[in-house]
């Protein structure tokens, strides 16, 4: 019928908008340190059975193939796509990065437990390591004043000249969190992502330790987005746009030719 088209193809309409948005935003964050792209995911809607296959058509014979009438599309999901970023060289003692799986653990306000790739960490007035936002690593890694040579070694253990003393004295250790299904993390912005129950209980470890990545001192990791990639599925997701909005104009045109006739 053509008001059940017209249904279909507004759904379909809505998914391609979704998925465009999806698509602006992995662009938009093209250059946003530790970003991991997203994708959409869909999947169909109800069906309507109007004959089912094997019902029977006769006292002697049964129907070989149903009749089924589907009702469009729906958003089943995003998914984050956790494939490593290109590792960025910027000779910055305190920008770390991650070379494998893990995540570092950050302190919000409130004392909620947040987790991040982004490593462009800097220090406060105190001397604690902390994010550009001010939020304090975990664990707390606090920097003498007048500290020099900071070194943070692959398994996190962070040490510095103090005093002028020519010996390395330790400060402390970077420890990551990694998850069973780092795929439930819930994102909530500012790089920033934390627990929920799909995601599992943070395991938390020396870097380099139980499938955990290792860091790496004076490095960023760079987003995962492909650009070219990203536009590739633009201009699908643009086209069929148009292929549903066509769809609209078509049952439209049907529907007004119909009430002309009759």
């Amino acid at each position: 019928m053509p008001s059940s088209a017209l249904h279909v193809a507004r759904t379909g309409l809505e998914a391609q908008d979704t998925r465009m948005r999806v698509i602006a935003n992995n662009l938009a964050n093209v250059g946003t340190t530790g970003f991991k792209r997203d994708r959409a995911n869909f999947a169909t809607l109800a069906y309507q059975d109007a004959r089912v296959a094997g019902q029977q058509s006769s006292t002697e014979s049964a129907y070989a193939t149903g009749l089924n009438l589907g009702t469009g599309v729906q958003l089943q999901g995003t998914s984050r796509i956790d494939t490593q970023g290109s590792l960025q060289t910027t000779s910055n003692a305190l920008d770390l990065a991650l070379d494998g799986d893990g995540y570092f653990q950050v302190n919000l306000p409130g004392g909620q437990a947040a987790f991040t790739r982004a490593g462009n960490f800097t220090r406060s007035a105190e001397g604690q390591l902390v994010t550009s936002q001010g939020y304090a690593v975990q664990p707390p890694i606090t920097v003498p004043a007048g500290a020099t040579a900071i070194t943070v070694a692959p398994d996190g253990t962070v040490s510095a000249t103090v005093d002028g003393s020519g010996k390395p004295t330790q400060l402390g250790q970077i420890t990551i969190a990694s998850f069973t299904n780092p795929a439930g993390l819930q994102a909530i912005g500012d790089n920033f992502l934390k627990e929920t129950g799909a995601s599992g209980a943070p395991q938390v470890g020396p870097p380099g330790e139980a499938g955990r990545g290792n860091i790496k001192q004076g490095m960023l990791e760079a987003s995962n987005v492909n650009v070219v990639e990203e536009l590739v599925d633009m201009i699908e997701c643009q086209r069929a746009y148009e292929i549903n909005s066509k769809m609209v104009s078509a049952v439209d045109e049907m529907l007004k030719n119909a009430n002309q006739t009759l």
